[in-house]
């Protein structure tokens, strides 16, 4: 069996709206010494794919409604940000001063629905803010094919950003999008060590890679926004990380 890796891969540059991330990717693997191989599995981190989809927002052109600005009132944040929070969400899950978690469109329970400021140059002194992909598994999947197309390589491909976690402090890296692997493993039905047969058991497997890179690819000025893991094996069926979401009638603390 082949070592477990985990490398940043080098020379990655600011991506902008329209970017090739295909060829990104591949001069990013020349760049680090590297060609691509069978079983490659990409951590690509959400900041890139949303920027190269343009999922950029300038806070100045919103106008804030008056949901908005009474929230923003509560959490004490710009109304126009707030704004964006709400178009961006199902819900509002909790609020207070300085803190919005709210349920993104997608599933997600998060700070802010995933909007996010760090690592998002100013455009003429003008606040811009990222929007998570519109689908952040179509995003994995369209990668997955060109690095297929332009490498001839089966590569699996996740799209990775930072959460934090109910009841636990700090933020870990998670899967947002999936594609070419499996982002639940599940072992119901499988034995354990003792022969007992295992009735609950289910992995984050995409989750779990991506909590992996996520050490490599950092939180603040790192600037390794695609890291490489080589040396995984699987056998379950492929599966997209909107399978990660705990469906709302089996979430015992909505």
């Amino acid at each position: 069996m082949s070592p477990l890796t985990i490398t940043g891969l080098r020379g990655v540059p600011f991506v902008k709206a329209g970017d090739d991330l295909g060829a990104i990717t591949i001069a990013a693997y020349a760049e680090t010494g590297l060609q691509p191989e069978d079983g490659d599995v990409l951590i690509v981190a959400q900041k890139i794919v949303s920027k190269a989809e343009d999922r950029i927002v300038n806070v100045s052109t919103v106008e804030p409604s008056e949901q908005a600005i009474a929230l923003a009132a509560e959490v004490e944040k710009d109304a126009r940000l707030v704004e964006v929070v709400l178009s961006e969400s199902r819900r509002i899950v909790r609020h207070r001063p300085n803190l919005l978690i709210a349920e993104h469109r997608l599933g997600y329970v998060m700070a802010n629905a995933g909007i996010d400021h760090s690592n998002v140059a100013p455009a003429d002194g003008v606040d811009r803010v990222l929007l998570l992909p519109v689908d952040p598994d179509g995003s994995a999947e369209a990668l997955r094919a060109t690095l297929a197309k332009r490498s001839g390589r089966r590569i699996a491909v996740i799209i990775s950003d930072s959460f934090g976690r109910p009841f636990r402090r700090g933020t870990v890296g998670i899967a947002l999008g999936a594609a070419g692997l499996p982002a639940v493993i599940d072992w119901r039905g499988h034995p354990d060590l003792f022969g007992r047969t295992l009735e609950v058991t289910e992995t984050g497997f995409a989750d779990e890679i991506a909590a992996a890179a996520s050490l490599v690819q950092g939180q603040a000025d790192e600037a390794t926004p695609i890291v490489l893991v080589r040396g995984l094996s699987w056998s379950a069926p492929d599966a997209p990380a909107s399978e990660l979401v705990r469906p709302a009638e089996h979430d015992l603390f909505r």
